[in-house]
């Protein structure tokens, strides 16, 4: 998988995470930016940082934080494409400005 993921330039640990998950479309969504490795190098931080004590976490902190997360990254992916769209209309606008009135 790793060399399939490496010839095809995508994330390999999101081609997992879409079969878990049942999204084909995620492993596609994730192929640029790398979202399921560097949630793992995330995750593998936390667990040398946090150790034994990771196993005090229940459940209920971990959505709720995992919740959060997610949101915020929903938003800013939003945001980010509101910000897109309005960029490409301004240089669309300053490309090619509306014609002057005839009316004049």
């Amino acid at each position: 998988m790793q060399a399939f993921a490496e010839a095809t330039q995508s994330d390999a640990y999101a081609i997992f995470a879409s079969l878990w998950i049942a999204s084909p479309e995620f492993a596609v969504r994730c192929a640029d930016n790398k979202l399921m490795t560097i949630l793992i190098m995330a995750l593998q931080d936390f667990d040398a940082a946090a150790g034994d004590d990771l196993a005090r976490l229940d459940a209920r902190t971990l959505i709720t934080a995992f919740d959060t997360l997610f949101q915020t990254l929903a938003t800013e992916a939003q945001r980010r494409n509101v910000t897109t769209d309005s960029e490409i209309v301004e240089r669309l606008r300053r490309l090619a400005p509306a014609p002057k009135s005839t009316d004049e």
